[in-house]
């Protein structure tokens, strides 16, 4: 009976993790559509959003605590608990990040970005198809797509060493253009870091899956 229970509330803390990372998708693509259609409020309403995504992470901590205190878990439930914790960690992290470029859709105001979007919504793209396959990994412990998250990583890397080379041009011809240049680098560095937390969820799994912890782009199944 004790077993059951645990697996049972293993498996609710488990999708109040999956819940949350579909929340944080939504809102990281809805501040970059936002952001390149210059909706000033729906960039607000990502903004006062991101204090729910804080709070339902405390609670999902709250619970990761109090399963540890009352069910006393061992080895792999263990694992498996303090690898949800670490997710939750990374996903409210995301979370700010999100809300971080909807600030800056509100920092340029009515003005137009410097150039056309395209490699950032790509960005987006990519950061947030990487977060939804770790959370997959995590869901069927799936070591195999949880590797391909760690290696996804560079092609994020490359789409940013792009923009910042475009935009640093952009600010050696015309130092005019620097503010609404650096606005563009940060929402492309945030997204960047997006990318980066969905490579440690990534390797939280492949840590719970083998109770070993991996560097990025080194991890074998």
């Amino acid at each position: 009976m004790l077993r059951l229970d645990l697996d049972r509330q293993l498996g609710q803390l488990q999708q109040e993790v999956v819940s949350l990372a579909e929340i944080v998708d939504k809102a990281t693509m809805r501040a970059v559509d936002a952001l390149k259609r210059r909706d000033l409020v729906e960039s607000q309403q990502v903004v006062q959003e991101d204090d729910y995504i804080d709070q339902k992470r405390y609670e999902i901590e709250d619970r990761c605590i109090d399963l540890i205190a009352t069910q006393q878990p061992m080895a792999r439930d263990l694992r498996a608990i303090i690898a949800l914790l670490h997710i939750t960690t990374e996903l409210e992290r995301m979370g700010d990040y999100a809300e971080g470029i909807a600030k800056i859709s509100l920092l340029m105001g009515e003005e137009a970005p410097l150039k056309p979007l395209i490699d950032i919504p790509r960005m987006a793209e990519k950061a947030t198809l990487m977060l939804r396959n770790s959370i997959d990994s995590l869901v069927s412990r799936d070591m195999v797509k949880a590797n391909q998250v760690l290696q996804d990583d560079d092609e994020v890397d490359d789409l940013y060493d792009q923009v910042y080379r475009e935009l640093l041009v952009f600010m050696l011809q015309d130092p005019q253009t620097i503010q609404r240049a650096t606005y563009l680098l940060w929402a492309a560095h945030d997204l960047e870091r997006i990318a980066d937390r969905a490579t440690n969820i990534a390797e939280r799994v492949i840590y719970l899956v083998t109770g070993k912890m991996v560097e990025s782009g080194l991890s074998r199944y």
